[in-house]
This record gives C-alpha cells, sequence and structure tokens, in this order.
C-alpha cells in the first residue's frame, strides 16, 4: 500500500514569526512619505508646465531671439505686415505691462529672490544680502544704463523735421517729428527682462527634493546612526534644519504662485517681443538692442557670478546644495581599452559570451586562437 507522500519542508510553511523577539527599534528603516493630495497632483502638473516653458534650452532660446530680430525684423521692413491690435501703441498690454516692464520684474522677483533664499541660506540675512540681493541690483543698474543711453544717442544723433528746433524735447513738445537712430528700448528690456526673470527662477529646480531631504535627515538624526548616509543637509545643526523645515513648509506655497506668475509673464514678454519685431523700429535699431541685451546676460550669469570667488552667487548657492548636476560625466579612454582588451583575452566567444569561461586566457587551447 502506498503511502501518503508528505508535504516538502512543511515546517517552514507553518512557521509563525514570534513577535515578542521583534524589536522595536526603527533603526535601519526610512520613514514613508506622506501620501500626495488631488490638489497638490494639480499643482505639480501646473509647475512642470512652467518649468518647461521658463527652462527651455537657454542658449537655443538666445539664438532664437537673434535669429528672429534679423530675419522677422527684415521682412517687416521690406513688406506690408497686416494691421492688428498689437500694432497699436495704445494697447493694453503695451501701456499697462511693457512700459512698466521693469517694475513688473521687480515687483515678482524681489519676494521670490526672499523668499527662496530665506530656506538654502537657513535664513541668514548676512549671506542674503551679500550673496543674491546684488543680482537685481545689478540687473537694475544695468537696465538704467543701456536706456537711458539709447535715449541719449537718438537725442544727439537726430534732427527735427522743422529745423526751427533743435533739440528733441522742444521739437517733441511744439508737435513735431524727431528723426534720430532710435535704438530699441523695448527689445533690450523683453529680452534681458525674459532672461533675468529665467535665470534668477533657476533655484526652483530641484525645489521638492529639499522637503525628502529633511524627511530623511530628521530621521537619521532620531536614530543616531554611526555611518549617517549621504545628505545635503547633515552639516546643518539642530537649529538650522528646524528653521529650514519651518521656512520650507510656509514660504512654499508663495514660492510656486510666484513662480507661476512669472512664467506667464516670461510669455507675455515673448509675445510682445514678437509683436515689437513686426511693428516697431527698423531692423538695425532692433537687432543691436537685442544682442546689447543678451551681451549683458551673458557676461553677468555666466561669466561674472560663475566666479566661485566673485559675489554675488548665483541663484541655488547657499548653505547647502540641492540642485542636482546634470553634467554627464563620460568614462575615460583608458577604462574603455582596459575593457576591450579584457574581452579580447577570453578567448573565442559566441553570441558575445565565452567558450572556455573557467579557462584562464594563457590555457585556451591554440587551435582555438
Amino acid at each position: 500500500m502506498v503511502s501518503r507522500r508528505r508535504p516538502i519542508h512543511a515546517t517552514n510553511l507553518n512557521f509563525r514569526p514570534n513577535l515578542n523577539n521583534i524589536s522595536s527599534d526603527p533603526k535601519g528603516t526610512k520613514p514613508t512619505s506622506e501620501p500626495t493630495s488631488v490638489k497638490e497632483i494639480l499643482i505639480l502638473m501646473v509647475l512642470h508646465v512652467c518649468k518647461k516653458s521658463l527652462f527651455f534650452d537657454t542658449n537655443l532660446k538666445v539664438g532664437i531671439y537673434l535669429a528672429c530680430l534679423f530675419v522677422i525684423s527684415l521682412i517687416a521692413d521690406v513688406l506690408m505686415i497686416p494691421k492688428t491690435y498689437l500694432s497699436r501703441s495704445d494697447n493694453v498690454f503695451n501701456k499697462v505691462f511693457v512700459k512698466f516692464a521693469w517694475g513688473w520684474n521687480l515687483t515678482l522677483l524681489l519676494p521670490f529672490v526672499i523668499l527662496t533664499s530665506l530656506i538654502y541660506c537657513c535664513g541668514n540675512k548676512q549671506k542674503i544680502l551679500k550673496h543674491h540681493m546684488p543680482r537685481i541690483a545689478i540687473a537694475t543698474f544695468f537696465w538704467w544704463f543701456w536706456t537711458s543711453l539709447f535715449n541719449f544717442i537718438e537725442a544727439s544723433m537726430g534732427r527735427c523735421a522743422n529745423v526751427n528746433f533743435t533739440t528733441k524735447s522742444l521739437c517733441l513738445r511744439e508737435g513735431h517729428v524727431w528723426n534720430g537712430f532710435d535704438l530699441s528700448g523695448h527689445s533690450f528690456i523683453l529680452i534681458y527682462g525674459s532672461l533675468f526673470l529665467i535665470e534668477e527662477t533657476r533655484c526652483i529646480v530641484n525645489w521638492d527634493s529639499i522637503k525628502e531631504y529633511i524627511r530623511l535627515e530628521e530621521h537619521q538624526r532620531q536614530i543616531n546612526e554611526e555611518v549617517p548616509k549621504p545628505n545635503p543637509l547633515k552639516n546643518l545643526t539642530n537649529q538650522e534644519l528646524k528653521q529650514i523645515k519651518q521656512h520650507y513648509e510656509k514660504f512654499t506655497p508663495y514660492i510656486r504662485l510666484i513662480f507661476i506668475l512669472i512664467a506667464i509673464i516670461q510669455v507675455l514678454w515673448d509675445v510682445m517681443l514678437f509683436s515689437t519685431m513686426l511693428y516697431y523700429h527698423i531692423m538695425v535699431e532692433k537687432f543691436l538692442g537685442g544682442a546689447l541685451a543678451i551681451l549683458t546676460w551673458f557676461f553677468t550669469y555666466r561669466v561674472w557670478y560663475a566666479q566661485p570667488s566673485l559675489l554675488p552667487k548665483l541663484p541655488g548657492e547657499g548653505s547647502f546644495k540641492y540642485i542636482k548636476s546634470t553634467k554627464i560625466t563620460q568614462p575615460s579612454p583608458t577604462v574603455r581599452s582596459r575593457r576591450k582588451d579584457s574581452l579580447t583575452d577570453m578567448g573565442p566567444l559566441f553570441m558575445g559570451r565565452p567558450i572556455y569561461a573557467s579557462v584562464k586566457p594563457e590555457e585556451v587551447p591554440s587551435s582555438s586562437r
């Protein structure tokens, strides 16, 4: 009579761990993040669209600006462009926004820079004033300097339609036309203002990672790990960590709102720049105005602020580093050659796999080589 077959590893299947022996110490386990609400998801979607709009490849965008200033402006000089609402100098966008463009930029950027730097500078007001606020003052100086120079060139290198009036102010006061070389202030302020907004808001890249860093750092300090895991906040004091957490939770909703408004304003500047290309000034005046804006941006953000030993610093540089580098490190040629040599020394291969896997290269039969 055939006996009934016993199940394999029956004792293991019936094993139940002793819950009393399990330590209640949470050491070694990471705290789980809070569930994301529907409102938070919608906000993140809007922020993602704004980031895609603002952080479009800046170098490519500068090239597009220059190409459009030349090509579209040249076409507008040769052909008769149909008139639209934007061709009127008294349109609401020109009167309310472009006329006070720098004021709009400062209204949005001042609170944005202050709130963000309070977080990544750990509330160090001296560092904020020395490292970040001067960028706004420098940009404002260049805006004033170039626009004043444009007005001076037009006033000194022009003449009135009525030869009896020799100054621009008197000519315009009497209702006559002043003909001069009018470098496009609109092209300058719209391009420089757009690049200014883009560079100053780059600190919001990886902004949500700060919340994760705070959560993990608090957990590591609670469990007192002997070998702490890498975290940008590990060198901060407990007081600084507490202050960052309070500021991040309090100011992040306002930072996000201002960032969305900045993205909308920047799109408006691009639309009004396109309108300027079609309806105002001649090609040379617009191209030179835009070129000076790009040169000023390049000198400040790509040359001056990029120097580690000079002040001010770039946006996002503070007491800890949270913005991840996008540079891709390429392997050195020596590593590649070493890998290639190791593969060739393995003997004959079949579909990329060595035939003599357990044989050393010097032991491979000579007939197989």
